[in-house]
């Protein structure tokens, strides 16, 4: 007699690394949302220590708007080794902000309830734009199809904070205004980590908004011969 087929418990792991793009300095002080603007990536000691944190042989995907491969360019650049494609995803781009766009941010922020964690709540459109939630349900179809896809493997994400915030929103049993309470600084790593086995997935939040800059100015300081003897007169 035959023992019968017990169904796999083998779970296959999938862990995202979602990188924000680098500071944009041409907006003047203005909402830019899917404004395709560029971004500065001229400090490279924070480009070769994002590129410290990060697998090698990853799956790379970015947005549409260059910003996010500029940071991708400047993380190679600075001597990550660079993959043979990076796919561009149209679901990974910030909010489009409509007629937000162009406005001042600060007096744009100041108009609105105290205590905002983002430009609108997120059911409210931006107008002629997205609100946050149509950029989560994107967000959300885009992460979902790319764990089809890349089962198992380490995806890299240069992507946007509001982007970013829904992926984590995702990661916590899908409840999105959770993920507006996260910073997401420039360049910073976020990680989080899906697991799934037959008839099950849940996820992990290894880290968000890590800064690894800091992390090696800390050590180089520790490090640093002692100067000096200061002496008083």
């Amino acid at each position: 007699m035959s023992n019968p087929v017990k169904p796999s418990r083998a779970v296959v792991t999938t862990r995202w690394w979602w990188v924000r793009h680098a500071p944009v300095r041409e907006d003047n002080g203005c909402i830019y949302g899917q404004k395709d603007l560029g971004c500065d990536t001229s400090d490279r000691v924070v480009f070769e220590a994002v590129g410290k944190i990060l697998p090698r042989n990853a799956v790379w995907v970015s947005s549409n708007l260059k910003r996010t491969h500029q940071t991708a360019d400047a993380i190679w650049a600075a001597g990550f080794p660079r993959p043979a494609a990076m796919a561009q995803e149209a679901a990974l781009a910030e909010q489009h902000l409509g007629q937000w766009q162009g406005m001042n941010r600060a007096a744009f922020i100041a108009s609105r309830p105290v205590g905002s964690h983002w430009f609108a709540d997120i059911g409210e459109p931006a107008p002629g734009g997205e609100s946050f939630m149509d950029l989560y349900n994107r967000v959300r179809g885009a992460i979902l199809r790319i764990n089809a896809e890349h089962a198992g493997r380490e995806v890299i994400a240069v992507a946007h904070g509001g982007t970013i915030k829904a992926a984590i929103g995702l990661a916590l049993g899908e409840q999105p205004e959770k993920g507006l309470a996260f910073d997401v600084d420039n360049c910073s790593v976020t990680r989080l980590d899906h697991f799934a086995s037959e008839g099950h997935s849940n996820w992990r939040l290894p880290m968000v908004n890590q800064q690894p800059w800091i992390a090696d100015a800390s050590h180089n300081a520790m490090h640093q011969p002692a100067g000096p003897e200061l002496k008083l007169a």
